[in-house]
């Protein structure tokens, strides 16, 4: 028997609590030979907007075949549907609200129909997402019903965000500009400050501002030694210009 596919995590749901133990659980009950790994479980919180331009740099270095259940899903319960997405390497499981929209070379999209006998109002995460997730890691079916890519939450919405889409421990701003987006030439106005490039962050003065294209190939903006939120003043979801 094949080993199942494996399974990563994407959350916002942080570490405290039963949630992300949970999502664990349930996918080991679906299939007890599961494999499962946490990619990030502290996404922005309850701002699909903006996890959906973290979620496809995170999910870069994933083996070809792995399957992501992805949750930033503040509407769980209500009208929103649940997807299953497919591109060149990779599926996904999560909620049609935006968070699965901008995902590279999206080869299938499809509403996921089937549901489990037991779905609680308020965790999908754990009671859909997981078991469906389990579903396709080791081959099953899932019933659902194709739509276009353009019929998500989403599907309108730029390649590129000029906003602060993460925040990390260190006070590094993440954004949702891709490198293609950007030269090294450019300027990045942000917190009252114009910032220019450097390759990384012993390249500039101690303490010194700039933007550089972190490991994720993501436009970030940075300190050397210092948080860049707190010396800018800058908070998840705010803006910056570009010129």
């Amino acid at each position: 028997m094949d080993r199942p596919r494996p399974i990563f995590l994407f959350t916002d749901f942080g570490w405290s609590g039963p949630y992300v133990g949970q999502m664990v659980g349930a996918i080991v009950a679906a299939d007890p030979c599961a494999r499962v790994f946490n990619l990030m479980d502290d996404a922005p919180q309850m701002r699909p907007d903006l996890a959906a331009y973290l979620l496809p740099a995170c999910c870069r270095p994933l083996p070809q075949g792995a399957v992501v259940a992805a949750v930033v899903d503040p509407g769980v319960g209500g009208d929103r549907a649940a997807l299953i997405v497919e591109t060149a390497t990779t599926a996904f499981v999560g909620p049609d609200n935006g968070l699965l929209s901008r995902l590279p070379k999206i080869r299938r999209v499809a509403r996921i129909d089937w549901r489990p006998a037991s779905l609680s109002a308020s965790f999908h995460g754990r009671d859909l997402f997981a078991p469906a997730a389990a579903r396709l890691a080791r081959g099953e079916a899932v019933e659902c019903t194709p739509i276009q890519p353009q019929q998500m939450v989403g599907g309108d919405w730029p390649d590129d965000l000029e906003q602060i889409i993460y925040v990390d421990a260190f006070g590094n701003l993440m954004t949702g500009v891709g490198a293609k987006k950007i030269n090294k030439n450019s300027t990045i106005v942000a917190g009252g400050q114009r910032l220019t490039y450097a390759e990384t962050f012993c390249r500039v003065a101690a303490g010194a501002p700039f933007w550089y294209i972190n490991s994720q190939g993501l436009v970030e903006i940075a300190a050397n030694g210092r948080s860049a939120a707190t010396l800018l003043s800058l908070a998840l979801g705010e803006r910056f210009l570009i010129h």
